[in-house]
């Protein structure tokens, strides 16, 4: 299993979007940067666990747990011209973005970039190195364990 950090802007779709979709469920969709495509493409299973974060607001920070429910498939927003996704670069024969599926696993309390930013423990956590602005990034197993305690 593979954790990840997933980041959204509330504004775009929060934590409470996120409990009110159906089955809890949502298509992460929308992705346009290559590296975080290819997280969603060639490294997420069924079962990897990540954070759900709020970012670009006033507080950023992780607010809930999430999990894998569907591997990745073509992002169906870039087929569509009237999608703010949309690539005419992309065809469905030859898709250049995809997604995968997130459901919450739950809600927790805000734990803010600056609470993140206190633990010696993650000084290496890729979300907190400066000029880091992936959408996914990664998180190392001893660095999810030890964000589950100060939940």
């Amino acid at each position: 299993m593979r954790y990840w950090l997933m980041k959204s802007e509330p504004y775009e779709f929060s934590i409470e979007d996120f409990a009110a979709q159906p089955n809890q469920t949502i298509a992460w969709e929308g992705v346009r940067n290559y590296q975080s495509r290819n997280f969603m493409r060639n490294q997420m299973t069924i079962g990897d666990q990540a954070f759900f974060y709020h970012s670009c607001c006033k507080d950023p920070g992780i607010l809930g747990i999430a999990a894998i429910s569907k591997p990745a498939y073509p992002d169906a927003t870039q087929f569509n011209p009237a999608s703010k996704y949309f690539d005419p670069k992309a065809s469905p024969h030859n898709p250049r973005w995809f997604n995968v599926e997130l459901t919450l696993i739950k809600r927790t309390r805000l734990v803010s970039i600056r609470e993140l930013r206190q633990y010696p423990e993650l000084q290496k956590m890729r979300v907190l190195q400066t000029g880091n602005r992936l959408s996914i990034t990664p998180v190392d197993p001893a660095e999810w364990q030890f964000i589950l305690t100060v939940l």
